[in-house]
């Protein structure tokens, strides 16, 4: 009989997808057959007499591939198989239907109810290798997929312990740059200093800072490195400690008096300095723009260097707006650049506004610029408000003005008030 037709392997046993094969029919002669036949090709291989009973078996082990018949007392096959569907487990289990039907809306009912394939009644070995062959290559890929999917999930989940730990040190590093910063607001009698420094970033390449010089004079500075991320945070740290207020002896913008003390070295000399440090000294690709300033405390004059960086704005007492300086090279890209002085003089009521270009540079939702314009208008609307609440109201219409967004650039500030008494 062609029921009793052997098959040979249709894939060697150390390959196999199909493992496990559960047999369903209600006639023990059938299933009799075909269990013979599957074991001879070397599978392992359960029966069940019912649909019910069959259900027990895919719960307590479940079977790789099933052989079911169509018609079955109690609960059919097509009943049997939508059930099977509904079970929970970790990989896919193929179904065959054993049917005698072979009319189009009866295999269309088949495959609804979530049948893999169909074998005709009386079973012929040729056939039975072929829907085995499909059952195989079917489950052989779903396990590839599984295993790489397998594969993507635990590098994804080493990917986000990654970083994890990456952000935990960022939010560190975060907080030691904004540590650089000790003192936001410092009142040195005649003139009273206020600093803003935000990354748009964990970490950011902007600094700016004070340090006092003797009782008569203050420094200001404003940095802001090339590119954003750690590689730029670690140059502001360097630099940091070029300027330091802490450790005035290693400060290169101060030079040690005779009998103690220290007096302010020119600025455009110091940027000349520190240009020739980090490009003799520093191996980086980093380059960095810089205004550095020394404020006389009495007399409100005021001395600096521009290298690169954003004109400072000056807000006179009677509400005048004004821009100063003129640019100059930025520091780190060529060996022995000079750069000059500029003057200035504030009289009691002006404030100056030190800003990187985050600033002006911050774009609406249309891509609009603020521009020197823009940042203008924004102090007018403040030329009451003093301090570190000043340049709290900068952030806040910065980011009226990028419509919420954030911003795409580090946003920095010194914001320096001159009274002209109490020096």
């Amino acid at each position: 009989m062609e029921q009793q037709e052997a098959i040979e392997p249709v894939v060697d046993s150390a390959v196999r997808a199909v493992r496990s094969v559960l047999v369903v029919d209600d006639s023990a002669s059938l299933r009799l057959t075909l269990t013979r036949m599957l074991r001879r090709a070397g599978y392992a291989v359960r029966e069940a007499a019912s649909g019910i009973s069959a259900l027990s078996a895919c719960r307590d082990d479940p079977p790789d591939l099933i052989f079911s018949d169509w018609m079955m007392p109690g609960m059919s096959g097509l009943e049997f198989c939508r059930e099977f569907r509904k079970m929970p487990r970790d990989s896919y289990g193929y179904f065959i239907l054993l049917t005698a039907k072979g009319e189009k809306d009866d295999i269309a009912r088949g495959f609804a109810a979530g049948a893999d394939d169909f074998l005709t009644k009386p079973v012929n070995g040729t056939e039975l290798r072929a829907r085995i062959t499909a059952a195989e290559r079917v489950l052989r890929m779903e396990r590839e997929l599984t295993e790489k999917n397998r594969l993507i999930g635990a590098t994804l989940d080493e990917l986000q312990r990654v970083y994890d730990s990456i952000d935990g040190d960022l939010v560190e590093a975060r907080k030691l740059q904004q540590s650089l910063i000790s003192d936001r607001h410092r009142d040195f009698g005649s003139a009273e200093v206020s600093l803003m420094l935000h990354s748009c970033g964990h970490v950011g390449g902007d600094l700016v800072g004070m340090f006092p010089i003797g009782n008569s004079h203050v420094g200001l500075y404003a940095i802001d490195v090339s590119g954003h991320g750690i590689s730029s945070a670690l140059m502001t740290a360097r630099l940091a400690g070029y300027l330091s207020a802490a450790a005035p002896e290693q400060n290169v913008a101060l030079m040690a008096r005779e009998g103690g003390g220290f007096h302010p070295r020119c600025p455009a000399e110091t940027v000349a300095i520190l240009n020739e440090l980090i490009l003799g000294e520093i191996e980086t690709e980093h380059y960095f723009t810089l205004l550095l300033a020394h404020l006389d405390l009495q007399s409100g004059a005021m001395v600096f260097a521009q290298a690169g960086h954003p004109c400072p704005l000056i807000q006179r007492a009677g509400g005048a707006i004004e821009m100063a300086g003129e640019g100059g090279l930025p520091v780190g890209l060529l060996n022995h650049a000079t750069y000059r002085p500029e003057f200035l003089r504030l009289a009691p009521g002006d404030r100056l506004l030190i800003h990187s270009d985050g600033i002006t540079e911050c774009a609406d939702p249309s891509g609009a610029l603020l521009g020197d314009r823009g940042l203008a208008r924004m102090m007018a609307r403040m030329a009451e408000i003093g301090g570190l609440a000043c340049l709290d109201g900068l952030i806040w219409q910065l980011t009226d003005h990028a419509g919420g967004r954030r911003f795409d650039d580090d946003i920095s500030a010194v914001l320096l008030e001159f009274s002209g008494t109490g020096a």
